[in-house]
């Protein structure tokens, strides 16, 4: 048998080097080498996003609609459609690089909402500091320090049970449990510290195990770790359990968006002969070096993290699991598990103390998962007598209705498009995505801000919902998305169709211009529509519309930039007082880090999960319908939207009196 030959290839700006078969794709090679290209197709040569210069050595590539004949010249291929014949140099440019990216890492604070700054301790009643203290302090994972009286002849007590004696001492633990690693080596471990010892305690489902004994006092080290897991990001707290304070947040993204951008695409890819093995370690791989960055800033010991939280989508906790998630995507959409029981978090591969726990918020259905119940949890609508209703805007769009008496909730086929999927210039909140914009017909100028006010180099979420809107508002696009050709300059012809220059070359960092194209303002209609009208037909199947809500509380990582009046405008949103909307941060990372603190709150979670009905939108009659109805801007009932259709008609008559 011939031997397979090698290839180095050499990755550039970052001069990373990786070694593979000669014939492997340069978007695997990418990834072995520990570099992250944008794709949103998993692989499949759809979305043209993984475009890389191929600057020396020889390639086969395949045929690709998704480049231009310029790129083409330019040594443009796509990496996952390029395979490699010796060694190579590759160049990944700026649009195609997965890197800075902004997550968000922020609780509940303050509302930022169209301008207004509203504090939410007046929208949701209490600040969530005081929703942590309604729930009584008792972590995951405690230390109590014992210093007991050696054995007698008198007192013959096992050390077993001398040591469930000395914790019991005014506490009520019915249930106590130790396991054989700690019952073997306790007789020494006692008699050498002088019967001195710290017992680390975890409450294990509904049972109280001695997790670790250790000798001498070593309460003032207990920490435990708070987990977002999204579909797009990775969110983790460092929380002191005893004191209750969080003492940083790290963030990335999400390494499996290598293998797909949402989660279908990447429960497929489990599919595939160890796809559920890559999916697995680049997650846990990627949780392991939050957990270590925290130990280092703060000087501290992976035995000093005793447990964790983590909060995820239903796909996101089997993968984390490594939960085959075969049947989420299949009729009628059952998961393995909704709930599962705390575990060690060895049993997972997380790097911390050996027997520290690891405890997943519990979801209700495929696509309603963990992170929804903590944002619940965290948002405090479960304890309201007025009805809510609860948006998490990300990969996934996530929606809760309902109050102290009820709650049911759905999930939209939002689609990719509010994190950067399917849209040419759309990339994920990072550094360098437009997030602002006003644009100035008469003067034909477009002023724009980036997250860290570095050179455009894409469109975020909120940035495209922005810039839609601006577009609808000053009449450069009519109702159905359409450019009006001869509202502004800046229209023009391209392959691709129709297009506004949002940003022209010397301004952006490709030296490209950058665009929003007609493709891109139907992608967001779909999306949005999806969003409306799931909310929409959620209010239906309970007698209600939206003018029976209280409040609106939009969680997830649109982030604070999101203007909400610019979202009614083009119908994301319902058309009611911005008042009554309330943007809460990261939800989901601030129910985890209530359920870490706190086990009445872990069943206040349990409690949610199981109340909460989900609607199921694929199989219901009137969504298509709904759906179809909010194909436009803001949507075909106009009436619905007063003071959007206020502004149009207002538009309508200004460009008729300049015919």
């Amino acid at each position: 048998m011939s031997e397979v030959k090698k290839s180095l290839i050499t990755f550039y700006p970052w001069k990373k080097k990786v070694m593979v078969d000669s014939g492997t794709d340069l978007l695997s090679a990418a990834v072995s080498a520990g570099v992250h290209i944008y794709n949103s197709c998993g692989g499949e040569g759809v979305c043209g996003r993984c475009k890389v210069i191929v600057k020396k050595g020889k390639v086969f590539t395949e045929p690709s609609g998704r480049l231009t004949d310029k790129e083409k010249k330019e040594g443009y291929v796509l990496a996952c459609r390029t395979t490699c014949k010796g060694n190579m140099d590759v160049e990944v440019p700026p649009e195609s690089r997965l890197e800075d990216i902004s997550v968000l890492t922020e609780e509940t604070k303050a509302s930022r909402l169209a301008g207004l700054y509203t504090p939410v301790e007046e929208v949701l009643r209490q600040p969530e500091s005081m929703r942590e203290k309604i729930y009584r302090h008792s972590p995951l994972s405690t230390k109590v320090y014992l210093e007991m009286p050696p054995p007698t002849l008198k007192d013959n007590t096992s050390d077993v049970e001398r040591i469930y004696r000395g914790i019991r001492k005014g506490r009520d633990i019915p249930i106590m449990q130790m396991g054989l690693a700690n019952i073997r080596k306790l007789g020494k471990l006692l008699r050498d510290s002088d019967w001195k010892v710290t017992v680390t305690l975890g409450n294990r489902n509904q049972t109280c195990e001695i997790v670790l004994v250790e000798p001498g006092d070593t309460t003032e080290k207990n920490f435990g770790i708070a987990l977002d897991v999204g579909t797009s990001t990775i969110v983790a707290y460092l929380v002191d359990l005893d004191k209750r304070e969080v003492l940083g947040a790290k963030a990335s993204f999400n390494p499996q968006i290598d293998f797909g951008e949402d989660v279908i695409t990447r429960i497929m890819f489990a599919r595939e002969e160890n796809g559920l093995e890559k999916l697995h370690h680049v997650i846990i791989d990627a949780i392991n070096g939050l957990i270590r960055a925290h130990v280092d800033e703060n000087k501290l010991s992976l035995n000093n993290i005793q447990c964790l939280v983590c909060a995820g989508n239903t796909t996101m906790v089997h993968l984390l699991l490594r939960i085959p998630p075969d049947f989420i995507r299949k009729e009628p959409y059952v998961p393995t598990a909704n709930s599962v029981p705390v575990i060690r978090a060895s049993e997972a591969g997380i790097k911390i103390n050996p027997r520290g726990l690891l405890s997943c918020v519990p979801g209700v259905a495929s696509y309603v998962g963990g992170d929804i119940i903590a944002g619940v949890l965290a948002s405090g609508m479960h304890e309201f007598s007025t009805v809510s209703l609860f948006i998490d805007l990300g990969t996934n769009g996530e929606a809760v209705l309902g109050n102290r008496e009820w709650l049911i909730a759905c999930s939209t086929s939002a689609g990719p498009c509010f994190e950067g999927g399917g849209i040419k210039w759309g990339v994920r909140a990072m550094k360098g995505a437009i997030e602002k914009v006003d644009i100035n017909i008469k003067k034909d100028e477009v002023a724009f801000s980036t997250i860290g006010g570095a050179k455009p180099r894409g469109i975020c979420g909120a940035g495209l919902i922005q810039i839609i809107g601006e577009m609808l508002e000053k009449g450069i696009v009519d109702k159905a998305g359409k450019f009006r050709k001869d509202s502004s300059k800046r229209i023009r012809s391209s392959d691709d169709g129709m297009e506004f220059v949002l940003v022209k070359g010397p301004k952006t960092e490709s030296g490209q211009d950058m665009v929003i194209t007609e493709a891109d303002i139907k992608n967001t209609i779909n999306s949005k529509g999806a969003i409306y009208s799931g909310c929409e037909v959620m209010l239906k199947s309970v007698g209600l519309t939206y003018d029976n809500i209280d409040k609106i509380i939009i969680a997830g990582g649109l982030g604070n930039s999101l203007n909400i009046e610019k979202a009614i405008m083009i119908g994301l949103f319902p058309d009611i007082p911005v008042e009554k909307y309330v943007f809460i941060g990261n939800s989901s990372v601030s129910g985890a880090k209530m359920c870490l603190l706190s086990q009445e709150a872990v069943k206040k979670a349990d409690e949610i999960a199981n109340k909460i009905t989900y609607l199921e939108l694929s199989v219901d009659p009137d969504f298509m319908n709904n759906y179809t109805a909010s194909l436009f801007f803001p949507h075909t009932n106009i009436d619905l939207f007063p003071n959007v259709k206020k502004k149009l008609d207002l538009i309508n008559t200004t460009q008729r009196k300049m015919i």
